[in-house]
């Protein structure tokens, strides 16, 4: 498996999945071209997922897919798509490539996110405070409405949401970034109550804690990168919630460094 990142990361793995875990499963990965979103696209595929490869720049997604094409057999495609633009019409025409190409939806990580300014609310300009919250918080809830009857036509389905330690406690200076990433933990809780006594979909939040991404850079630009771990240290967690989620972590936001593992 030409994919040195992930070989190493998984000795130190915390649930050693069957390399089909994931076979015949089709999911959707927003911001997939890059991070933690490209890290999942290519773990999922190499563990038998179909991805479809939803990101706002075409060059990356299409890196992905040709990797995707290389190093496994699952049929992945692509959605080059700028969430600051989503809207029904659009989530609508995504629902409808997905069901007349698959016929079948498994799973959603919402993973693409903005980060903005780092200054104080005084003074965030208001339209990157908007373009911040439609990525991050409202196009997730426009998605996951959309799809919601392609996953819960399945027997288990999992939403997962990509969340932030600035969205379990509030932090000076992180804007619409730790606003935006609390709307999600909120979006992920309602969502897990509603659906908790009348589906088979999971969902979850997961916070990575510090991971080498670009955006961890922009936002920590004097931290030396080697010190914080690569988004392929915690794809065993994620292939966990997609493979076979139990329900008692349904609704629950997950600390991707304190997970220890399968307790069932």
């Amino acid at each position: 498996m030409t994919y040195p990142e992930l070989n190493e990361a998984r000795a130190g793995w915390r649930w050693q999945p069957s390399s089909d875990c994931l076979s015949g499963r089709v999911i959707l990965v927003t911001g997939a071209g890059d991070g933690i979103g490209l890290a999942a696209a290519k773990t999922f595929a190499l563990h038998g997922a179909h991805v479809v490869l939803l990101g706002r720049t075409r060059s990356k997604l299409e890196a992905v897919f040709d990797w995707i094409e290389a190093h496994t057999d699952t049929q992945s495609v692509i959605v080059p798509m700028d969430l600051e633009e989503m809207n029904d019409d659009s989530a609508d025409a995504l629902y409808n490539a997905v069901s007349d190409t698959y016929g079948r939806l498994d799973g959603i990580l919402h993973n693409a996110s903005l980060l903005g300014p780092k200054v104080p609310i005084a003074h965030y300009p208001t339209r990157e405070w908007q373009r911040v919250m439609m990525v991050n918080s409202t196009a997730p809830f426009i998605l996951t409405k959309s799809l919601l009857p392609l996953l819960d036509a399945q027997a288990q389905a999992t939403v997962v949401f990509t969340a932030s330690g600035v969205a379990r406690k509030g932090r000076a200076y992180w804007g619409a970034y730790a606003v935006s990433k609390f709307a999600q933990e909120g979006l992920m809780e309602t969502l897990a109550d509603e659906l908790a006594q009348t589906s088979n979909i999971i969902t979850a939040s997961i916070n990575p804690g510090g991971t080498r991404t670009s955006m961890r850079a922009a936002a920590y630009p004097a931290e030396n990168p080697e010190t914080v771990p690569l988004p392929e240290a915690h794809m065993d967690l994620y292939l966990y919630l997609f493979a076979q989620a139990p329900k008692a972590l349904h609704g629950q936001p997950i600390n991707a460094r304190d997970w220890t593992g399968p307790s069932d």
